[in-house]
């Protein structure tokens, strides 16, 4: 409830002033039932502007640092996080990219949108980078559609390491939903997975416009070796 308040009666109508949405495939997004949405990742900001143009609640998780940082930083950085419908899951054990998985999928059993980042991270440079199998298993585990969304300027708009956004118009295309159901009795099978997950980063990388690589975008921060 405290979500759709904020949205609605203080966050919402500024934002849409401020940045003056423009998005195209809106369309595309079901209107009901369970949804992954799949973005790609250039900015700090695109968990609240994604959410701030959907006609329905959506859900991101992030790490918990983001919900308890001190100072005005910390207040802020709280406020938004919370203001964008995002829940707080703790990534510093092993077991945390399961933990993100496990929240995304109550989301999804209980009829309503999640949203991930098929990447894992930020891009470092705007390109977009292979994608990680989780929102494959979440699409299998779920039986929810995936509907690929395209930042397209969000790194513009906010580039990595910067507190105060640019005013800028935001803009963003959304493809039509992907159905992975012919795929519902290979759970489990990393082939399917992979395959499933390079799907969606082709859409992106048709919708988005922007250069594919094909390793890791965490690979480039932290060279230790990565999950296929």
């Amino acid at each position: 409830m405290f979500y759709w308040l904020l949205k609605l009666v203080v966050l919402g109508p500024v934002l849409r002033l401020v940045f003056r949405p423009k998005v195209e495939g809106l369309e595309n997004v079901p209107r009901s039932g369970p949804v992954i949405l799949a973005c790609n990742h250039l900015s700090f900001s695109d968990s609240i502007f994604t959410p701030l143009v959907m006609k329905r609640k959506v859900t991101f998780v992030a790490k918990a640092e983001y919900f308890t940082g001190k100072g005005i930083k910390g207040w802020f950085s709280r406020m938004f996080f919370v203001g964008a419908g995002t829940i707080p899951v703790d990534r510093s054990g092993g077991e945390a990219a399961q933990a993100a998985l496990d929240t995304l999928l109550r989301v999804l059993r209980e009829g309503n949108i999640a949203g991930i980042y098929p990447e894992g991270t930020r891009s470092p440079d705007g390109r977009l980078y292979r994608g990680k199998t989780g929102v494959a298993r979440l699409a299998l585990e779920s039986g929810a559609v995936v509907v690929p969304v395209a930042l397209l300027n969000t790194d513009e708009i906010q580039p990595t390491g910067t507190l105060i956004p640019t005013v800028k118009r935001v803009r963003m295309r959304i493809g039509q939903p992907l159905d992975f159901s012919r795929y519902a009795s290979s759970r489990g099978d990393r082939f399917v997975e992979r395959a499933i997950t390079d799907e969606i980063m082709f859409e992106l990388m048709a919708l988005s416009g922007r250069e594919y690589v094909d390793v890791y975008a965490s690979k480039l921060k932290d060279p230790q070796p990565q999950p296929a």
